[in-house]
C-alpha cells in the first residue's frame, strides 16, 4: 500500500511539472508576439501621424492664415498749378497783339489772325465794307485789349457798324479780317489796292 501510494504521488508529481512545464514554454512565446506586433503598430501609428505634420506646413489652411503682403500706397502730392497768378481776360474781350509776319511786325488777333484796314472807311467814320463785301472781309467785334507784352503807339476804340455790331477800331478806323486765311497770313494785303495790314515794328514789343 505504501508503494502504491507513493507511486501515485509521483505521478501527480510528474503530471504537475509537466503542467507547468507547458505552461513556461508558451508564455515566451505568446508574449514576444503581442510585443513584437505592438511595436509594429507603434511605428505604423507613428509613421502616419509624422506625414501630416510635413504636410500641414505647406496646407491651404496654413496659406490661409498667412497675412498677405501689401506694397504701400502711393499718394500723389498736389502739385501747384503752372497758371498761379496769371489771369484771363472776360468773355468778349479780343486782344490784339505786335506780330512779325512776311509782310515785317503788324497788327494781329491772339490767335495770329492778321487785321486789316479798308481804304474806303474814312477815320471816326460808320464801317463801310457790308452786305457781300462783308461776306469776305468780317469785322473785328469784342472789347480791344492789347497784349501784355505789346505797347500799340495808336489808341484802340469801337464803333458801330451794320446791324448794331460793335467793331473795334484803331487810331480811328474799323478793323477787319480776311475770312479764310490761315494764321499769320498776309494774303488779304493789297486786295482791290484797298485793303492793307497795320504796320508796326519791333520797338512796339517790351
Amino acid at each position: 500500500m505504501r508503494k502504491s501510494g507513493w507511486a501515485v504521488a509521483t505521478g501527480l508529481g510528474s503530471l504537475v511539472l509537466l503542467l507547468a512545464a507547458c505552461g513556461g514554454s508558451s508564455s515566451p512565446g505568446s508574449s514576444s508576439t503581442p510585443g513584437a506586433a505592438s511595436s509594429t503598430a507603434t511605428q505604423g501609428t507613428s509613421s502616419s501621424s509624422s506625414a501630416p505634420a510635413t504636410s500641414t506646413s505647406s496646407s491651404p489652411a496654413s496659406t490661409a492664415n498667412a497675412k498677405p503682403t501689401t506694397s504701400p500706397k502711393q499718394t500723389a502730392e498736389p502739385q501747384a498749378s503752372s497758371n498761379a497768378g496769371v489771369t484771363f481776360p472776360p468773355i468778349g474781350t479780343t486782344v490784339l497783339i505786335v506780330q512779325h509776319s512776311d509782310l515785317g511786325w503788324v497788327m494781329a488777333e491772339a490767335n495770329g489772325q492778321v487785321v486789316y484796314t479798308y481804304a474806303n472807311d474814312t477815320k471816326g467814320g460808320t464801317p463801310t465794307c457790308t452786305g457781300s463785301c462783308a461776306s469776305v472781309w468780317a469785322p473785328v467785334t469784342g472789347v480791344p485789349k492789347a497784349g501784355p507784352a505789346d505797347n500799340f503807339p495808336g489808341t484802340f476804340g469801337l464803333v458801330t457798324g451794320a446791324g448794331g455790331v460793335k467793331q473795334i477800331t484803331y487810331d480811328g478806323y474799323p478793323l477787319y479780317l480776311y475770312r479764310g486765311a490761315p494764321p499769320l497770313s498776309t494774303e488779304g494785303n493789297g486786295i482791290g489796292g484797298v485793303w492793307h495790314v497795320v504796320p508796326l515794328s519791333a520797338s512796339d514789343i517790351s
